[in-house]
Order: structure tokens, then sequence, then C-alpha cells
């Protein structure tokens, strides 16, 4: 039988048994967010009177049990006197009617992030006890309300000085499966509110251990950028972060941005409206997100840096980010109630319009800080083009290549224990003979390449992958490449080039250098390539031998003999032409053997320059080292040849 539905049916739910009936349009949920927020409702409230001025001090107690907390404030305290238009108190309709407070007109608060008006009622109405306190007018009032509804009128208690809000509630196990708060989060936040408001006093009293911490950093969010990135545990690429503050009388509005580029991998920014976090960004987000952009691309064109062949994202210019944004605003429109996201919709212009000037003309007067910037950029993309490149490889390939299989002439540690272990990528397979034999078989592996290595500089990605010898480097190492490196993966403690020490020995170690700079550039940074100092010369002088580097070494070792010895034995000179020329005993004595050899780590000094020396004298643009050579003419006019 068909059922009627009629007027009958439809249930009107009176004052707050709307919250009590349906908590999770209100909180999000009844699970341990939605029992947190009701601190963060009525936190909002205090600190709400602290940003406009009303207050200096905000104390919240985790009560013994863990179940009910107190925030109290020094603000004005919340009106006592009956509300025209319900003929009760305003502390009353402020705690039991949805949409009652002081915040919908600029009057009483020029921003706020109570804005909905039903935070504390709906605290109340999920309370199985609130006792709210007002101190004004010279007297304590007091109210006590029971599952949303006064138990008695509001009560005149005593004579007091000052002025101020307390609220004391305890949720409703009713509601919450679980009542107990966790102090940890209730610290975090006030800590977090310390630096978003900076000067005002926040203190949490933890009665369940018996500890009172006080929070206060006049430096606001410097203090509070610094501490993230310290956290984050990624060095920053330049010391002093940006800093733009900005007050808006004519709009009510005033908003503080701090960034800061870092070695990290990934864009971290925290927002905040009104003191509120915006964990989903918004508005606000994009507009200092469109500005930051724009600014760096000016940079970029204006002074011609520029990468040949490489096309810079957002992602790009972004990545390593570490920025927080604060912004207060008299009519902020939030997605939902527990304001999670902003949506004004005219913020993103006015953000983007005041960042994109002041970043670029803070960058242009910071051309070293700037120039440090850019290069991290560049070297994200880098990394983003060579890490799809290798996705693109890997997808091709079937199922059954996916194992690890080391390479062929890889000669690998025979140590079970991993630690202070050693790559060496040798020049010739020759050369690699004699390092195999004269190694430290248990903590020194051979890697052996045939010739000179392909310059990834001039090649296109294509090729880069498809070259067996690099190929053969990517998987001896096991860390991947790219935006995929992980230097946790990494099979050696150090990865050493050696090679002749002629000048094809050091066209080599260049081709592989620049490899690492633009594929693995994690290595590099992170102090793991090596360049070994093999001898091109043997000098002997009477019974000792001496090894020289290079012509320069063997000059002062026989300067050195010949005015030592006056009359002495005249020094014998032997050249090498290789390392295949080697012995294995003497190529472990003067190369390989940790307690005599010499080794020179590989360091990026200045990244921006870096990146253009590689690019003009290994790119394509055959011009740019044409120029190289023509201003250096006469500094090759005494070298031997």
């Amino acid at each position: 039988m068909a059922q009627t539905y009629t007027a009958k049916d439809i249930t009107v739910l009176e004052g707050l048994e709307p919250v009590r009936k349906r908590p999770g349009m209100y909180i999000g949920g009844v699970g341990s967010a939605g029992l947190h927020h009701l601190v963060w409702e009525i936190l909002d409230n205090a600190v709400d009177e602290a940003m406009n001025g009303h207050a200096a001090h905000v104390h919240v107690t985790l009560h013994a049990g863990g179940s009910s907390v107190t925030v109290s404030d020094d603000g004005r305290g919340m009106p006592v006197d009956r509300h025209p238009a319900n003929g009760v108190t305003a502390l009353e309709v402020i705690f039991t009617r949805l949409h009652a407070g002081g915040k919908f007109e600029n009057r009483t608060y020029r921003t706020a992030g109570g804005l909905h008006g039903v935070g504390a009622s709906v605290v109340n109405a999920l309370s199985q006890e609130l006792v709210a306190t007002s101190k004004r007018d010279g007297f304590l009032w007091q109210q006590t309300f029971r599952r949303g509804k006064p138990l008695a009128p509001l009560r005149r208690l005593r004579p007091a000085r000052g002025s101020g809000t307390t609220v004391r509630f305890h949720p409703d196990p009713r509601i919450f499966p679980r009542t107990a708060f966790e102090a940890a989060l209730v610290r975090e936040r006030l800590e977090v509110a310390s630096y978003v408001h900076g000067g005002v006093e926040f203190v949490f009293e933890d009665e369940t251990r018996g500890t009172r911490e006080v929070f206060r950093h006049d430096d606001g969010l410097t203090d509070y950028l610094a501490r993230i990135v310290a956290e984050r545990g990624a060095a920053p690429v330049h010391d002093a972060p940006f800093v733009l503050a900005r007050d808006q009388a004519e709009s009510g509005s005033r908003f503080e941005v701090v960034l800061q580029w870092t070695e990290s991998t990934d864009e971290h920014v925290r927002s905040y409206v009104n003191g509120i976090p915006t964990g989903s960004g918004g508005t606000h987000e994009a507009g200092v997100r469109a500005g930051l952009g724009k600014a760096v691309r000016n940079l970029i064109e204006t002074h011609g840096l520029t990468p040949k062949g490489l096309t810079l994202t957002a992602e790009d210019i972004r990545e390593g980010l570490t920025g927080i944004i604060s912004i207060f605003v008299p009519e902020p429109q939030f997605q939902g109630q527990t304001k999670d996201r902003l949506n004004n919709p005219e913020l993103t212009q006015a953000l983007d319009a005041a960042v994109r000037p002041a970043l670029e003309h803070w960058l242009n007067h910071n051309l070293s800080t700037a120039e440090a910037i850019v290069a991290r950029i560049i070297l994200a993309a880098r990394a983003r083009a060579a890490s799809r490149a290798a996705q693109q490889s890997v997808a091709r390939k079937s199922a059954t290549s996916r194992r690890l299989n080391l390479p062929g002439k890889l000669s690998d540690c025979t140590g079970s224990v991993r630690g202070d272990t050693e790559l060496f990528i040798v020049e010739g397979d020759s050369a690699g003979g004699s390092a195999k034999q004269g190694r430290d078989r248990s903590r020194q592996a051979i890697l052996p390449l045939r010739g000179k290595v392909l310059n990834v500089e001039s090649a296109p990605l294509s090729k880069v992958l498809a070259n067996k010898e690099l190929s053969d480097v990517v998987t001896a190492l096991g860390c991947g490449f790219g935006k995929s490196l992980d230097l946790a993966k990494l099979r050696y403690d150090r990865v050493i080039i050696l090679a002749d020490a002629d000048s094809d020995g050091h066209h080599i170690a260049t081709l592989l250098l620049t490899f690492f700079y633009r594929y693995l550039p994690g290595l590099v940074t992170g102090g793991k390539v090596f360049l070994a100092q093999p001898p091109l010369y043997r000098v002997d002088i009477g019974k000792q031998t001496h090894w020289a580097v290079d012509d320069a070494h063997r000059d002062r070792l026989v300067g050195r003999a010949q005015s030592t010895n006056g009359r002495g034995p005249k020094p014998q000179i032997t050249r090498f032409k290789g390392l295949g020329e080697m012995m294995p005993k003497v190529l472990w004595d003067t190369t390989l053997n940790p307690a005599t050899r010499r080794l020179l780590r590989v360091a990026v000094v200045d990244p921006l320059m870096t990146d253009r020396v590689i690019a003009d004298l290994m790119g394509r643009d055959a011009s740019a080292r044409f120029r190289f050579i023509m201003d250096r003419a006469d500094d090759a006019l005494d070298l031997d040849v």
C-alpha cells in the first residue's frame, strides 16, 4: 500500500536540537577531529578578542581526567545585559541560539574567526555541562548549561576587577564515543596561535601531566617559518626569508607572507585566515602562488637566466618552497563551519597584485639570493624532465625486466657489510682490470666504462636513457635518478670517478660529472661524488719514488730535489700513458688505498654559475664554447701540446 506524505511528516527541530541530531554538519564528525573542534571554536572566540586589540592573554587548561577544558581570556567579557529581542541576557543568547553573535557587523570586531554565530552554541549543545563566566561591569557573572539548556538564569557572583571571559565545558559522552582530549593537539594549536598572533601570550596548563607552558613570539611568522624549516630538516637555499606585511585600511584587511626556498623536493605552505588554519588552502593561497610565479619568471627573463632547452613550470618554481600566509579580513567566506578552505574570490587578485611587485623588488635587490633560488628551480626542472623520461622508459619495459640486474662488468664488493663502501667508475677495460686486481675486494667495487661516455647536455633524453654505459652506472648505484632519486637506496657510501690523469681523462671525468649534476644531482649535493687523483708521472730520485699528478706537481718535485741534493742523482721521470699501464700494486698504493691516496670531493659552490658553465661548455650551442676559448686564448699559449 502506498505511504502518505503530508505536513504531519515534517519534523521541526527547535533550539539546539539540530546540532545534537546531526553534529557532523557543524563539527565534521564525532571522532577525534570533531571532539577537538569544540576546543577550537571556544579558543577562536578568545583569539578574536586578542586579534582586535582587546586581550593580551589566552589561557587554556586541560583538567585532570582529560575530558574537560577551560578557555579564558582577558578581553572585554561577554555582554550580560538583556537582549532587546529575546528577553534573556546576551550571554544566554550566545550559548543557546544558532547564528547569534557580535561578528555579523563590523562595528564590534574588525576581523574575527568566529563568523557564523554557531561556535559557542554548538559547543554548548554538544557538552554534558558548560559553565560560562564573564567578568565585566565590576562583577563576575556566571551561567551553567546542561546539554545546551540553561540550568538557571545568569547569576551575579561577586565584585571583580578587570574583564574577560572563561568557558569550561565537558563533551557529552552520549554524542562522542571518546571524550578525552589529546594534550599534544591542544598544545600545538596554542603554540601555532602564538606565532600567528605575534605578541599575544598563550598559556597551556595540562593538569593530566602537571605541566604549564607559556607561548609568546613577538617576531611571529618569521619565528614560525624558522621552526618549520628546522623541523622539516631540509637545508635552506638562502638565509633571510622574504617577508611581506600589509595593512590595508581601506578594505579593513591585513596580511603577512613569509617565504623561503629549501632543498626539499616538495612545497610546504601553511595558511591562516583570521588565525584559523586553512588546511585545504583557498583563494588566498592561489593569489600568493600566482604573484610568486610571475615575480620569479620576470626576474629570470630580465636577467637572462632562462636555461636553454628547458621549460620551467609553476611546480618547478615552487619546489622546495616553505611558506606561511596569514590574512585577516572582515568578511571571510569559508567553505563550511569547519573553515578549512577560504572562498573569497577577490583575495586572489589582491594578493597576486601585492606579492608580485614586492617579491620581484626583493629578488632584484638581493641578487645572490635570487641566483641561488633560480639555480634551485633549474635543478628541479631538470630533475622533473629526467624523472618523466625515466618513468616513460620504465613503463615500456615488460614486467620481467623490473628486477634489479647488476651490470655484468661490475665487480661488486664481496663483504656482507654495506657500510663504508666505494664504487670506482673506471675509464676503460684495461684500467678496470688493474683496479679489480689492486682493490680491497671487501669494500671497493669497480665498474669499467668503455671510452668516453655520452655528453648528456647535448643529447635528447631518449638517447640518454638508451645509453648502455650510463644505464649501467644508474643500475649499479641503485638509487634511481631524476625526481625518483633516493639517497637512502644508494648502494655505496662514495662514488669515485677514476680516469687517466691526462686531458682525455679529464674530459671523461667532465662528461660523467655532467651526467651526475643533471640526472643525479642529489649525489653531488649530498657529498657522495669524488674524483680520484691517479699519478701522471713517476719521479725516481735516488732510492726514493715520488708520484706527480700533473706537470706542475712534477716540476715542484724535481725542483725540490735539485735544490736539496745539489750534486745528487738526476731525477728519472716516467710518464704513464694511462691507468692500464700501472701494475695493480702501484694503483693500490697511489690511488685506491685510503691511507695513502688523495680524493677530491665534488661540491657546488655557486649553483647558478655551475649550471651556466655546464650549459655553455657541454651544450649544443657551439658559439658559447667558441667565445670561451677566444676569451682564454692567451692562457693556452703556454700549454704543452
